[in-house]
């Protein structure tokens, strides 16, 4: 077989294969946004395809078989170099996120929202009906006995006292948990899709 017609069958498969080396050089130019594993891969892919359309010209070009088919072993020892490097580094990647991700599960205990919800919610109506049991009492005595100033006065204070012991324990779960504010009642653990 002619050389020119080997050439021209490899220029052609080179040309076809741009469906996987186009996404590799898109990788390779997106950097560290790309893990280590696929940038090392798409080096691989890239190296491939490019020792095909080397050795396609190199077979137009050179007289002899032995410089295509060295550049040919050359450019096959490389690209398998790479590809087997791409695929440990891959298992490094997976063991690490493997790792990362059991102890994000396993770190803090999830915690009880249920329980200082309902610690807050006691107190808050322990202070409404604190409040409620003098307007009662001012109600059943009649509005003649003179004892209408307290009572007015004794609901907002005791509202008032209810909501400041609510929130005072709500700082003291909060600190004693080490979570902010807008985590209080949340599930933090990562969800599996």
């Amino acid at each position: 077989m002619p050389q020119a017609v080997l050439a021209m069958g490899v220029a052609v498969t080179t040309v076809s294969g741009c469906v996987w080396y186009v996404p590799a050089l898109a990788d390779l130019r997106a950097g560290a946004d790309r893990p280590v594993s696929r940038r090392s891969a798409a080096a691989a892919c890239l190296i491939g395809w490019g020792t095909a359309g080397c050795v396609a010209v190199l077979f137009l070009v050179a007289e002899g078989w032995w410089i295509p088919s060295a550049v040919a072993a050359l450019g096959i020892a490389v690209t398998a170099v790479l590809r087997i490097r791409a695929a440990v580094q891959r298992r490094r990647e997976r063991h690490e996120v493997a790792r990362q991700w059991t102890e994000l599960r396993h770190d803090q205990p999830p915690l009880d929202p249920g329980r200082a919800r309902k610690a807050v919610a006691v107190l808050i109506g322990c202070g409404l009906t604190a409040a409620s049991v003098p307007v009662c009492l001012w109600a059943v005595a009649g509005s003649g006995a003179g004892t209408g100033w307290w009572a007015m006065a004794a609901v907002p204070s005791m509202i008032g006292l209810s909501l400041v012991v609510a929130v005072t324990y709500m700082h003291v779960v909060r600190r004693s948990t080490g979570t902010s504010p807008t985590l209080v009642g949340r599930d933090r653990r990562p969800r599996r899709g």
